[in-house]
């Protein structure tokens, strides 16, 4: 069991740290890197989770269900992630050989329930006819951030193995990763239909024409305010 009696211990203040196995590592190495990442991303969540949790239940002064689905479905789902994750966190803080035993590790049941989880939102969504630009109201824009977190870890992982060699990484852990990064964005989209709104697709350079920009109106508002200040 984790007892965490203090936060400082100084051990650190060199710029090393410690992985599972008790050995000293360069902040900067690899390793560490992906540590690192892999607890921002777990931050995100967090974060993801707080912006469904504040969605407002009514409308106009209506129920609106479809918002109270998106947050018992998402604050289900988020937790057991960010589960996940510490997991995830303290497999790569040490070398696969050295893990402790009995140490708990990421097995295919949990990228399989991922997988699972996008083909039951995949059902209820539309097929998409172009890419989607990341945005949205506050949910959706932060899934959409820790998807791209989710790729960085991703990289930061398979820059570890690609240095460290084989057996430095497990491969279930690329195959979890990469499930996560679909998983959140199919996500994104489900909480999208859920609470009402329209996706924004990319219309490719060739297809949107010229593009002006806004100075113009951005000089006619000015010129607004300026009339309107003399009056």
């Amino acid at each position: 069991m984790v007892r965490i009696t203090r936060v400082y211990t100084g051990t650190g203040d060199e710029g090393t740290t410690s992985l599972v196995d008790g050995s000293r590592r360069s902040k900067a190495d690899l390793r560490l890197e992906a540590v690192g990442t892999c607890d921002e991303l777990n931050a995100l969540f967090g974060l993801c989770l707080m912006e469904v949790q504040r969605l407002p239940g009514h409308e106009d002064g209506g129920n609106r269900s479809t918002v109270t689905r998106v947050q018992s479905i998402v604050t289900q789902v988020l937790p057991r992630i960010q589960n996940e994750l510490f997991d995830l966190g303290a497999e790569l803080a040490c070398i696969p050989s050295q893990l402790p035993e009995g140490m708990a590790v990421l097995s295919e049941n949990q990228a399989d329930v991922l997988v699972d989880e996008m083909d039951a939102w995949l059902e209820q969504l539309e097929p998409l006819t172009s890419f989607i630009l990341p945005s949205g109201n506050g949910p959706e824009a932060a899934v959409h951030v820790a998807r791209t977190v989710t790729r960085r870890l991703e990289r930061a992982v398979l820059r570890l193995l690609e240095s460290e060699g084989e057996g430095s990484v497990r491969p279930l852990v690329m195959i979890y990763l990469n499930r996560l990064s679909d998983w959140l964005f199919v996500l994104g989209r489900w909480i999208c239909l859920g609470l009402g709104n329209e996706e924004s697709l990319w219309l490719p350079l060739g297809k949107r024409g010229s593009e002006k920009g806004v100075a113009d109106q951005v000089r006619k508002l000015s010129q607004s305010d300026a009339d309107f200040a003399n009056l």
